[in-house]
């Protein structure tokens, strides 16, 4: 196991015993609650950077795909909808 696995183990919730060949996810989100642009710009980055067979049309005929998850406010969504 390398040094940075090992710090891992020590200072988060990694296990290595819990490690498997799947799908997985990212978590991202702005604390103080403000519209955050470069939020969506990161979080679109993170997306691109997992290797995801539904984000990657690996296989297409399956619907789990990749993306992200946004809370519009309702007056805001209201105006580009029409």
């Amino acid at each position: 196991m390398n040094k940075k696995a090992k710090q891992a183990m020590k200072t988060t919730l990694w296990q290595p015993d819990f490690e498997s060949d799947a799908c997985g996810m990212g978590f991202i989100a702005q604390i103080d609650g403000k519209a955050s642009h470069l939020l969506v710009e990161r979080a679109l980055t993170m997306l691109t950077r997992m290797n995801h067979r539904g984000g990657t049309g690996a296989e297409p005929e399956t619907g789990d795909g990749a993306g992200i998850l946004l809370a519009l406010p309702d007056e805001f969504f209201r105006k580009i909808a029409k």
